[in-house]
């Protein structure tokens, strides 16, 4: 009687089996994964099942996703966090240092190497800060137990265990950020699995690692997603009329033409010779000076196809052009310098 009694509790979920450690143990979408990996013989039955067990809830990462800097910030609160000397003088270093890896990666996607850089900058400092949380113990922790995405993260959980077991890498060592990207570029186990490349040549794809692979997955990255080389990001615009508020949208994608930005009230201040046909979006963000109003291009929507955030996208856009700037003025001041020209009045 006692065990029929116990067995109907443990059954009603009344008891949790002490058998696993893993939090995760009990959960009826984790054995539907492990049953689909064993089922496509990616693993061997109970592989999973033993890893799971050292797989536990992190409950600090549902707190992060709950609140992150994209949606709770205003942009002249977001611009000072990524707009600042270390990673503009970092930038010049890891530029200096991978100068031929960053102009191959450029000729052969079209990406600029100071969007490469800015993209290094924004996401670990050039591989100097690639996040603390354990993947999968994020990505389970968000595949589970976070609805509102569930089902984009146990996706990036089934493709991480793929990647993993495919790579010989070890699930349980592969630390990252809280929603369980990954390495110098921060790519997320699916972006990895599809987009990322061996840069250096030497027949294994690692951007935890390799500053290298990561300069080329994150130029084909952007090539992946739609990037065209020589074409503008975003420009500021100028207020023409008191329409301009119907000329601005949230969306990440282009919805209008310059044309009808141009109906609406909004003009570009420079690229006069653009077509008015050009998809277009008009941009509102919240500066130190009250509305920023821009227009942003294709290249700005690609942008947000690594974080979809019309602010991180402006971010990477302008320390891009911090890094150019910087890059430039420090090589005039270098050749004068050799030259024997001062640069002073």
């Amino acid at each position: 009687m006692a065990t029929w009694w116990h067995g109907a509790l443990a059954a009603f979920g009344f008891l949790t089996s002490t058998s696993q450690a893993g939090d995760f143990s009990q959960y009826e979408e984790l054995s539907a994964l492990i049953e689909q990996l064993e089922a496509d013989k990616i693993y061997a039955p109970g592989e999973l099942s033993k890893l799971f067990e050292q797989v536990n809830r992190q409950p600090k990462v549902l707190e992060s996703i709950a609140r992150p800097a994209e949606k709770s910030k205003e942009w002249r609160d977001y611009r000072p966090i990524f707009m600042t000397e270390s990673r503009l003088s970092d930038g010049l270093v890891f530029w200096d240092t991978y100068h031929k890896e960053l102009a191959r990666a450029e000729s052969a996607t079209g990406v600029p190497a100071s969007m490469i850089l800015a993209i290094l900058g924004i996401e670990t400092k050039y591989g100097y800060n690639k996040g603390s949380y354990p993947v999968i113990e994020s990505l389970a922790t968000l595949g589970f137990d976070y609805p509102p995405r569930a089902p984009f993260f146990r996706k990036e959980l089934k493709e991480f265990l793929i990647l993993t077991k495919q790579n010989g890498m070890d699930p349980l060592s592969i630390q990252g950020s809280y929603a369980g990207a990954m390495g110098f570029p921060q790519f997320m186990p699916s972006s990895w699995r599809n987009l990322a490349v061996d840069f250096d040549g030497d027949s294994r794809i690692d951007l935890i690692n390799n500053p290298v692979d990561a300069i080329g997955s994150i130029a084909n990255y952007f090539k992946g997603n739609g990037w065209r080389p020589g074409e503008p990001v975003a420009a500021r615009a100028r207020l023409t009329s008191q329409n301009y508020d119907t000329a601005t949208s949230t969306e990440l994608k282009a919805v209008s033409t310059l044309a009808q930005l141009a109906n609406q009230g909004l003009l570009p201040r420079d690229l006069a010779n653009l077509p008015g046909n050009t998809p277009a979006s008009g941009i509102r963000l919240q500066g130190t000076n009250g509305g920023e109003f821009w227009i942003g291009f294709n290249n700005f929507y690609v942008i947000t196809r690594y974080n979809r955030s019309i602010l991180y996208a402006m971010a990477a856009l302008q320390l891009s052009q911090a890094l150019d700037a910087a890059k430039q003025e420090r090589d005039q001041v270098a050749a004068s310098a050799t030259s024997g020209v001062s640069l002073l009045p």
